[in-house]
C-alpha cells in the first residue's frame, strides 16, 4: 500500500498537486491538517485557491484521514466531504499503528503517553512545515513539512509517502529524497 502524508496545504491547489505527481499513485492520503486556510502568520500565495483545492479533495478518488490544524474551522468542514475537525485521527496500515495529529495543541509527553505501550508506531504531525523523522521511545515521528509554505532553513516543499514500513520525504520540486527512516 502507498500511502501520501502531507500537512499544512494551507489552501494551496498547486502544492497538492505538485506533491500527487512527485509520489505517483497512492491507495490512502494521512493529512495532518492546516487544508484551506492560510492563517495569519502565512503569506496569501499567488496559488491559494482554498475552493480549488476543496474541489480536487472531494473529487480525489481514494480516503483521505485528517486531524485538525489551528488554521481548520468549521466554515472549511463545510467545503469538503471529509472529516477535518477532530485534533487527532487514528490508522492502521499493513500492522503499523499511527496516529495523526497536527502538533499545535499536544506535546511531546502527551502524545507518547497516547503511544505508549506499543500502541503506535508512528505520530504523523505537521505544524511546523519542517519535515522530520525521528524515533523517540520506539515511536517514529513523522512532518512531511508542507508542500505550500516550507519553512525549513532551505526552503523546499515537501511531502512524504509511507510503502512497506518505509518513510521518505520527498522534495516535490525536484523529487530527490531528503528524509528516510522506518515506520518501526
Amino acid at each position: 500500500m502507498r500511502v501520501l502524508l502531507i500537512s499544512d496545504t494551507h489552501g494551496d491547489p498547486t502544492g497538492w498537486e505538485k506533491a500527487l505527481s512527485t509520489i505517483g499513485n497512492v491507495n490512502l492520503v494521512l493529512h495532518a491538517g492546516d487544508v484551506l486556510y492560510h492563517g495569519v502568520f502565512n503569506p496569501i500565495l499567488d496559488t491559494y485557491d482554498p475552493r480549488r483545492l476543496a474541489e480536487l479533495l472531494n473529487s480525489f478518488p481514494v480516503p483521505l484521514i485528517h486531524a485538525r490544524g489551528n488554521c481548520d474551522s468549521e466554515v472549511d468542514q463545510m467545503a469538503l466531504q471529509s472529516h477535518i475537525l477532530s485534533d487527532f485521527a487514528f490508522a492502521s496500515i499493513e500492522g503499523i499503528k499511527i496516529l495523526i495529529t497536527h502538533g499545535h495543541r499536544y506535546s511531546r509527553e502527551e502524545i507518547l503517553k497516547m503511544a505508549g505501550g506499543g500502541k503506535i508506531d508512528v505520530v504523523l504531525e505537521g505544524h511546523t512545515h519542517i519535515p522530520k523523522i525521528e524515533n523517540a521511545t520506539g515511536v517514529t515521528f513523522v512532518n512531511p513539512g508542507s508542500p505550500s509554505l516550507p519553512k525549513q532553513e532551505r526552503p523546499a516543499r515537501t511531502a512524504g509517502l509511507l510503502e512497506k514500513g518505509e518513510i521518505k520525504i520527498y522534495d516535490i520540486d525536484s523529487g530527490k529524497v531528503l528524509l528516510e527512516g522506518k515506520a518501526r
